[in-house]
């Protein structure tokens, strides 16, 4: 269909859409366009019910919720993983529901960071999420290391996307270590993973990627590329909930490789209770799981992985590029003028599940557009980050809420509120 700025043009597109039967999934809000699904996913109706069925459990059953019920908790984790493999292109035995995302970083970078010769730098970037470079600096110091001289951070052209082949020429023979996003936070950009796993291996360097602004968003082949760790939260395009479990995929070819954190729950199932203090860990992802698991966190990505097994991540990323194109094509029909610029890549395969809209007064403009009844998100020192979520945005909502972000330009309300950001942005 050819665009057209229109409302009714929305409504067509919505009369098409395969995937709005899943809206019903979740809980909307009365008059409020939720854009910050990519921060926060919603609450599914299924992840409630998995979560009170957990509840649940552990009231019937107390102790021996562990291998009683629906969900017996002593596996959970590993099927949870081998549920969510799909969405990262991986085998089922490669991926494990544990952690938070830092924790798992840490995790992954204590096994795979092994220094030897010359090899003793890790390549980063600029761009990335500041908990991940907080991590290797922390890696570095604890093996005798400056991070100032060896944490190499990619520098970007344009302070906005980076270019692979400014990361590949940083993959020197004194790397041993290359950590990346999958997609820059701010930006949206998404990186050629296979490519860069590719050049790093011919240079014989360990590469992973933190894939926590594209899981449920895109799909991945970690596995086939030949990756060799990934992690990820659970709460963003997941819809998991605050503080949801994160994930953790560990390619199979470093299978019975020690994790370079141990504790017990990294344990062969069958040995954990053995007592032994020589650990046998398990011979898959399992193997990377440090405590206890925090099973009340994990409830709700019971529910919320059905849903995903059911609209398919190929069905999820071709209305995810639609949104995004259509909220593009809106932007620029009706918001010329007003000083914005689309901090994205517009290419599809480039660009991941959220626009980048960025203006001088930003953090301005989000408060004005949450006072409309949007929920926007902010990123400094300049981004209003907008997530249409192929399961429960409509064409209509987006439509709207450009029109929404109009009036606010045209009547100049931003301008009553303070240009800084709150506390949580």
């Amino acid at each position: 269909m050819e665009f057209q700025p229109t409302r009714e043009f929305a409504k067509e597109l919505d009369s098409r859409d395969e995937l709005a039967k899943f809206r019903e999934e979740f809980y909307l809000q009365p008059d409020t366009i939720y854009m910050d699904g990519n921060s926060l996913g919603l609450c599914s109706k299924r992840a409630e019910s998995s979560l009170l069925e957990l509840l649940a459990s552990w009231k019937r059953y107390g102790i021996d919720g562990w291998t009683e019920g629906k969900y017996p908790w002593y596996y959970l984790s590993e099927q949870l993983g081998a549920k969510m493999a799909h969405l990262i292109g991986a085998k089922p035995e490669e991926v494990v529901a544990t952690g938070s995302t830092t924790v798992n970083l840490h995790q992954l970078v204590s096994t795979f960071y092994r220094p030897e010769g010359k090899r003793t730098k890790i390549v980063a970037d600029e761009l990335t999420f500041p908990s991940d470079i907080y991590a290797l600096k922390s890696h570095l110091r604890t093996r005798g290391f400056d991070p100032d001289t060896h944490l190499i951070r990619v520098k970007s052209r344009d302070g906005r996307t980076l270019n692979e082949s400014d990361i590949i020429d940083a993959m020197t023979d004194e790397v041993a270590l290359v950590l990346l996003p999958t997609v820059l936070y701010r930006s949206g950009q998404l990186l050629d993973i296979e490519l860069l796993t590719k050049e790093a291996h011919a240079r014989e360097i360990l590469i992973g990627f933190d894939a926590c602004h594209s899981i449920g968003a895109i799909p991945h082949q970690f596995s086939q590329w030949g990756v060799d760790f990934g992690f990820w939260c659970t709460y963003k395009y997941l819809n998991s909930g605050p503080g949801g479990v994160a994930g953790l995929y560990v390619n199979e070819k470093h299978f019975g490789l020690a994790p370079g954190l141990a504790g017990w729950f990294g344990s062969d199932k069958d040995k954990q209770f053995d007592m032994s203090h020589d650990m046998e860990h398990a011979q898959t992802a399992g193997a990377y799981q440090i405590g206890t698991p925090h099973l009340l966190s994990v409830a709700p990505l019971i529910g919320s992985l059905e849903i995903f097994d059911e609209a398919g991540i190929e069905r999820i990323r071709k209305k995810s590029l639609a949104l995004t194109r259509y909220m593009m094509q809106l932007i620029k029909s009706e918001l010329s003028g007003y000083g914005f610029y689309i901090g994205n890549p517009t290419e599809d395969h480039r660009r991941t599940g959220h626009i980048c809209l960025e203006h001088e007064e930003a953090p301005r403009i989000c408060k004005a557009l949450k006072e409309k009844l949007v929920i926007p998100d902010f990123r400094a020192p300049n981004v209003i980050r907008l997530a249409p979520i192929a399961l429960y945005t409509s064409y209509e909502e987006v439509w709207d809420m450009i029109h929404r972000l109009k009036v606010i330009m045209e009547e100049q309300t931003y301008k009553k509120f303070k240009n800084e950001r709150e506390v949580v942005a």
